[in-house]
């Protein structure tokens, strides 16, 4: 073996191809696998297909979408976004609707969201060109804590209550939230928060339907220490890479060192003692018209339906005029 040869082997550069292009700020390591899959990326002047390849940044050349990339000349960005209702979590939407990228459209930097909030939920969106950060904060093991507040229609008894907090068994997949707690009670309606240690597909939305419980507002106020306090919807804040691990309570490498889970300053409210809230129960059939998938459908229904009831009340003559008498 050669000098040179045995240095290269000492220094074992190599990584995976889909995690070079995540730490490249090209994508997320998910979404690079499937560039490398549809033959979007070369390696040295061929198409490589294979997840497994690995290469070593300081010899090979890496081309995605026909764009050689560099890491040394990726500026690493992370900001903390509070998005609002009515946007789209990608950076571009076949149906033209708003996308968070509208949001933060001021960036020379292509950044991603990290994770999901769906079209009508809102709240706490992290945002990096960071790879490694992206998939450290989504991956299960590392016990990235995420906090939400529901809003969810009717009244929430304690048995309600206890079904949501141990979970169910939805599509083969075993759904139960780290705890649930009432924290508000309106006349039609109740808050509940949720914490949640993966985070999967539309957890808590999926979760509240299967006992019949229809959600109406979902926000994401904390990630682990993150929180969204002071952040006004459709603004941002920018971290370092070193605040930020801070803040989720891990090293470089992913690994827990400290507990830095967010605190609410809302009390729980004991459902149990306190017995059932006065008004339709959560699980009323009734509610079913405020489904994702009909919600706006509904609330422009009832809002034009409540606008004719209004036009239909008769008004007392001159009842919008200025009157013509001076005070005395």
């Amino acid at each position: 073996m050669s000098e040179l040869e045995n240095f290269h082997e000492k220094r074992n550069p190599s990584i995976r191809l889909q995690k070079y292009i995540a730490d490249c700020g090209i994508t997320s390591r998910r979404r690079a696998e499937e560039y490398i899959l549809q033959g979007r990326v070369l390696l040295n002047g061929k198409i490589v297909k294979e997840l497994g390849t690995k290469v070593d940044p300081d010899i090979d050349l890496v081309i995605v979408d026909g764009n050689p990339i560099d890491p040394n000349s990726v500026t690493k960005v992370y900001l903390v976004l509070n998005k609002p209702r009515g946007y789209v979590t990608t950076l571009n939407d076949p149906e033209g609707r708003k996308t968070v990228k509208d949001l933060i459209n001021f960036l020379p930097e292509r950044i991603y969201p990290v994770g999901r909030l769906d079209y009508l939920s809102e709240g706490l969106l992290i945002m990096t060109n960071d790879g490694e950060i992206a998939n450290m904060i989504m991956h299960p093991k590392h016990n990235i804590t995420k906090v939400y507040e529901v809003k969810v229609f009717g009244s929430v008894s304690f048995g309600m209550l206890k079904k949501i907090q141990a979970g169910i068994e939805l599509d083969g997949d075993f759904v139960k939230p780290l705890s649930v707690r009432v924290v508000k009670q309106l006349p039609t309606k109740t808050w509940l928060e949720f914490r949640l240690a993966e985070g999967k597909n539309r957890e808590i939305r999926r979760l509240c339907e299967s006992f019949g419980v229809i959600i109406d507002k979902l926000k994401r106020v904390a990630i682990e220490g993150i929180h969204i306090q002071g952040i006004a919807p459709g603004k941002c804040v920018f971290l370092t890479k070193k605040e930020l691990l801070k803040y989720l309570g891990v090293d470089h490498n992913g690994n827990k060192v400290s507990d830095q889970k967010f605190i609410s300053l809302k009390k729980s409210i004991d459902v149990y003692k306190k017995g059932v809230m006065p008004g339709t129960s959560a699980d009323d059939r009734a509610f079913q018209i405020f489904k994702k998938e009909t919600y706006y459908q509904t609330i422009t229904v009832l809002k034009e339906k409540k606008e004719e009831e209004l036009a239909a009340i008769p008004r007392m003559p001159g009842a919008n005029e200025k009157s013509n008498y001076r005070k005395r």
